[in-house]
């Protein structure tokens, strides 16, 4: 029987890995399954994450185009012939099946040498507004996968399937007394405040300012990821308005949770920006949630997102220039002192989840 080699790539965000992880995990199952490599930036949130699932790393340096054309373009465009160069030579020596890319500047050369080697690739999208490398590279695809219908007309390509974004297995079977007993949290009212894997300043400053009070007056858990880059910012901060934050059992902060799943299975209510992948967990933990868009995202896809949640009663909405302390904290106290909303709002989350994007999109690549 032949074992399959499969090439896993997309990198950056959370939104481009986890999607792949969930992938990954899912072709690891397979009885035909041979190896599994994760190519990406070893400098990124990718090599950590994927050299924890234990899949083989191969590391390719890449980085966002530049804009305009200038030195700092002429650079990139060196770095990017090197990084699809090493890419060629890791398919010539590893034979891939197939390559599954999820997006971001990442992916770009190892798709890139898929085209020139004249392997396989699917691609996977998770924005109503497909990225760059998912639009400039859908022609050449086996297929692509989307998580919205609205997707298809930005690609040229026939075999687009709609599939929900991939999430993790863990989100359907994991209890919300089990992930807050891994969590060391009581099995009480629980905030989660995010601003994705890169933290978010505006949510980071308003919630500063109001975290010892949702302990102290309303005795909320509140587990709070800051972003790896804005941590020491953020704590320096909370000493000033909190000195005695660190010692509060009610509070976690963290620059970043490597296991979103239990944190969000431990929450009921969570104030986050509206990327498509944060949606579609927030949406299978039967979140409450507080969506704050990222006001310079990419054809202001996060703004869409939110709305969309907001038409179908499955959420609240704050603009990021309209998030201060004291707005985020109304929005918080309405959940607080009204159940029914909490439960409606949770309710109408829940009915919005796909649980088997996973295992749609493995279909897809086996096909």
């Amino acid at each position: 029987m032949h074992r399959k080699v499969y090439f896993i790539t997309g990198g950056g965000t959370g939104g481009h890995i986890y999607p792949a992880i969930a992938v990954a995990d899912e072709l690891s199952k397979l009885e035909n399954t041979g190896n599994i490599f994760y190519v990406g930036n070893p400098d990124n949130l990718e090599a950590n994450i994927a050299k924890s699932k234990n899949y083989k790393f191969l590391p390719v340096k890449s980085s966002g185009m530049p804009r305009k054309v200038s030195l700092a373009f002429i650079s990139w465009t060196v770095k990017m012939f090197f990084a699809w160069f090493k890419c060629c030579f890791y398919i010539l020596k590893y034979k891939p099946d197939t390559i599954f890319g999820t997006g971001g500047y990442v992916s770009a050369p190892v798709l890139f040498a898929a085209i020139t080697t004249r392997t396989p690739f699917i691609m996977h999208d998770c924005d109503a507004i497909p990225g760059l490398v998912t639009r400039k590279l859908s022609p050449f695809a086996k297929s692509i996968s989307i998580a919205f219908d609205s997707a298809k007309k930005y690609l040229k390509n026939k075999n687009c399937i709609t599939n929900g974004n991939p999430i993790r297995e863990e989100f359907k079977t994991l209890a919300k007394e089990q992930a807050r007993k891994a969590l060391n949290l009581e099995n009480k009212l629980t905030l989660c405040i995010m601003g994705g894997s890169q933290g978010a300043k505006t949510i980071n400053n308003a919630a500063i300012q109001i975290l010892e009070r949702l302990s102290k007056d309303y005795n909320l858990q509140v587990i709070f990821q800051t972003g790896k880059n804005n941590f020491e910012q953020t704590v320096k901060d909370l000493q000033k308005t909190y000195p005695e934050f660190a010692e509060d059992k009610n509070i976690i902060i963290k620059p970043y949770f490597e296991d979103m799943v239990t944190v969000l299975k431990s929450s009921d209510i969570a104030i986050s920006r509206a990327g498509s992948l944060s949606i579609s967990e927030l949406c299978a933990s039967g979140v409450a949630t507080i969506y704050i868009p990222y006001p310079h995202a990419a054809a202001d896809h996060q703004r869409k997102n939110a709305k969309y949640m907001l038409e179908n009663n499955a959420g609240l909405y704050l603009e990021d220039n309209n998030t201060t302390p004291e707005t985020l904290l109304d929005s918080i106290k309405t959940f607080i002192y009204d159940t029914n909303k909490l439960q409606e709002i949770q309710s109408a989350t829940t009915k919005l989840a796909k649980y088997d994007g996973v295992k749609k999109i493995v279909e897809q690549i086996l096909n």
